[in-house]
């Protein structure tokens, strides 16, 4: 009778492990598919990071660059262009 105590506490403890939303596994396996979408969502960032670097660095170097992007930024033309502008679509998240 003594030897079943001791699986027979195990048994409740990773009973109450489970059930409990707080402390448990439960808890535990929230917070692990969090991480993960946390380190997804980092991965992202660090793409649109390097993208914005590359877009900083040709502004910073290339005078076409910027040129192109204060036209685009304000709509200017050079005489003798047309600026048409098309209405910008929606973005799918």
């Amino acid at each position: 009778m003594r030897y079943l105590v001791i699986p027979a506490l195990l048994v409740a403890a990773l009973a109450v492990a489970w059930l409990d939303e707080d402390a448990g596994i439960q808890s535990w396996m929230t917070l692990r598919d969090e991480v993960a979408d946390a380190e997804l969502r980092l991965e992202d960032l660090k793409g649109e990071i390097a993208a914005l670097e590359a877009e900083a660095t040709a502004l910073a170097s290339d005078p076409f660059t910027q040129e192109k992007a204060i036209r685009e930024e304000l709509g200017w033309a050079r005489p003798g262009e047309t600026v048409v502008k098309l209405p910008r679509t929606r973005e799918t998240p």
